[in-house]
C-alpha cells in the first residue's frame, strides 16, 4: 500500500491541475483511474434482443472465450435507444446462472425424484397428452344440436417473452386444434 501524501488531497489536486470546480481528473482517486470497463476484454460484441417481453429492446452482448460476460442496451436500437429495464439489465444473470436448468426434467405422478429426458421423448409425451386431452374434451354439438366443433380439454396461456410471430403461430395451432381458451400474459 502506498503512503498517503497530503499533496494528494482533492483540494490540492484541484489547485495543481487547474480543475478549479473539481469536475475533472482532479477528483479521481488512483483506484478510480486504474479501473477498466468489464467490456474492454471482450472478444466480440453480438447484437441481440431482450428475451423478457414483447417490446424487443436491443442489446449488446459482450462475449469472451465463448461465454457471455456483459449485456448492455444497444444505443443503435430504435426501440430502446440504449436503455434496458431492470429485467433486461439482468439478462446476463439469466444466461450465466449456475442454477439454470439446461436439461429436460420430468417427475412422474406420485414420484419423489426427477429424471432427465431427451428432447424427442419429451416432445412425444407432450404431443400424446395434447391429443388425448383434445379427444377427451371434444364437443361436436351443444344440447340444441348446434355445431360447436371445439374442445374444452386444452387451453393456452402465452408468455410475454414470446415475440409476435411466436404468439401468432401458437394462436393458429390452438385455434386449429379446436381450443377456445387462448390467452396471453401480456393482455392479462
Amino acid at each position: 500500500m502506498t503512503r498517503f501524501s497530503p499533496l494528494e488531497w482533492p483540494v490540492l489536486r484541484q489547485l495543481r491541475s487547474g480543475d478549479v470546480f473539481g469536475r475533472g481528473p482532479a477528483v479521481e482517486s488512483a483506484r478510480t483511474r486504474a479501473l477498466e470497463p468489464r467490456t474492454k476484454t471482450a472478444d466480440r460484441v453480438v447484437q441481440s434482443v431482450c428475451p423478457f417481453c414483447a417490446v424487443g429492446c436491443g442489446q449488446k452482448v459482450y462475449v469472451k472465450d465463448e461465454k457471455v460476460i456483459q449485456i448492455e442496451g444497444d444505443p443503435d436500437s430504435p426501440i430502446s435507444r440504449g436503455r434496458l429495464c431492470p429485467k433486461g439489465s439482468s439478462s446476463e444473470q439469466l444466461v450465466n446462472n449456475p442454477l439454470r436448468q439446461t436439461k429436460i426434467r420430468y417427475r412422474a405422478p406420485y414420484a419423489t425424484e426427477w429424471q432427465d429426458l431427451d428432447r424427442d421423448t419429451a416432445i412425444d409425451m407432450i404431443a400424446d397428452r395434447f391429443i388425448e386431452a383434445r379427444r377427451h374434451g371434444w364437443q361436436d354439438y351443444d344440447e340444441h344440436g348446434r355445431p360447436l366443433r371445439r374442445t374444452m380439454g386444452i387451453a393456452s396461456l402465452g408468455g410475454a417473452t414470446l415475440d409476435n410471430e411466436e404468439n401468432y403461430l401458437i394462436k393458429k395451432l390452438f385455434t386449429a386444434a379446436g381450443a377456445i381458451q387462448i390467452e396471453n400474459q401480456a393482455r392479462i
